[in-house]
Parts: structure tokens; sequence; C-alpha cells
């Protein structure tokens, strides 16, 4: 099937083309939605525009579509862009990163079932402590570049997942309840590596801004590198 991908660089995303791809689905494009609401309840904002080097480490097209991001609006923008694609590239289908969102996900389903298009999402209630094993043995190298949750502190700014990044998520999962995946924006992500990378991102240059309980972290200048 060809598909979208709305892509935010993060490890759902990522994670979910990788699995479309060894399904045997085709990745047309990429889809960033560039959202002015840091808060808004659909899009990622952190580091958004550095999936510009994400896209050419998947030599993949990426389409920008900005929005105010003003609740259920924003999913008009959406909308408008997803019509254009089907026009432009023959799109069958949107693939996403959902994993628990029930809000992203019936919103993606609804706009999907009215433009006759295919709503694919194969990380779709999987077990969420599995999907961050099956991310580490996968081989994908990721950071944490915004928390916002009880137990998550300025020290997860930049932080690698890995084993031991791991085992500390589970234990404030069984303390405070922090979602193993970051549901609801308790962290997001941002994907270096991955095996469907040709090439790789470093990061040149970064700041980390703590603003009472949550915390970014800026990729200020990047580069590609060959593996």
């Amino acid at each position: 099937m060809r598909l979208v991908s709305l892509f935010s660089g993060g490890k759902d995303s990522t994670f979910a083309i990788y699995k479309a791809i060894r399904e045997g689905h085709t990745i047309e494009c990429l889809l960033t939605v560039l959202s002015e609401n840091d808060a808004s309840y659909m899009f990622h904002t952190s580091n958004i525009k550095i999936t510009e080097y994400s896209a050419a480490c998947l030599d993949l097209p990426l389409v920008f579509v900005e929005t105010k991001g003003e609740k259920e609006k924003e999913l008009d923008d959406l909308e408008r862009m997803l019509v254009e694609l089907k026009k432009s590239q023959g799109i069958e289908g949107v693939l996403t990163g959902a994993v628990k969102s029930n809000y992203q996900k019936e919103r993606i389903d609804l706009i999907c079932k009215k433009l006759n298009l295919k709503s694919v999402a194969p990380l779709w209630h999987k077990n969420e402590e599995e999907l961050m094993k099956e991310l580490i043995s996968s081989n994908f190298k990721l950071i944490f570049v915004a928390v916002a949750a009880a137990g998550l502190d300025e020290s997860w700014l930049g932080r690698s997942l890995d084993e031991k990044s791991l085992n500390d998520l589970l234990e404030l999962n069984k303390k405070y309840g922090v979602s193993l995946v970051g549901e609801g924006g308790e962290t997001e992500s941002f994907v270096l590596d991955c095996p469907i990378f040709k090439k790789r991102i470093k990061i040149l240059d970064s700041q980390k801004v703590w603003e009472g309980p949550r915390g970014q972290f800026i990729i200020k200048k990047a580069k590609l590198e060959n593996k």
C-alpha cells in the first residue's frame, strides 16, 4: 500500500515506518505538521523542524504543513494536505505511530474514512515494555528531547534509550505511573540512527531548557554522517 507517514522524527513515527516497510508497504512521503501551539493535542513540537535531517537519512521526500494548533481546527489543515497528497502522490493510506492515544487515533481514523484512505497504525495497543525493548533490540538509537512527568528531571534531557534508562523508566512507572512510551507528552524522543537510516544524525550543538516540572532538549545544530 502507498502510504504517507505522519512524522515527528521521534521513536513512534520512525518505528512505525520501520514496521510498515517490513510489512510490505511503500512510504511515498513524510508529512510533518508545524504547530504554533506547543500544547497541541495532536502534534509534537519539540525539535520538529529537525525532521529535515531525518527525511534525508530515510531518503524520503518531506512535506510540511503549518497550523495554528487550535484544538480540532488543526485537523482541517492536516486534512487539506492529505487531499493534495492523495491527488499528487496517489497515497492509499496514512501511517501513524499511535500507541495508546484514543484522541489522536480516532481523529486520524475519521479523516481517513472521510477521504477513503486506510489508517495504518502498526504500534497500536502494543505492550509498552515490549515495544521499548524491541526498539532497543532493533538497534534504534534515540534520545529523550522533552519530559513532563513526575520523577523525570533535567537529567533525562538528551539521555539515550538503553537497558539502563528503560529500567529506570520501569521504576518510575511503578512509583508514579509514568508511561513507558511517553503517552500524553510525558516524554518525547528523537531518533538519531536506526536500521532504515542511510545516514545517521550527529548533534553538534544543543541546549537544555527547564521550566518548572518540564523541560526540553533543543537541537540547535546537527549534521549527517555516513554509517
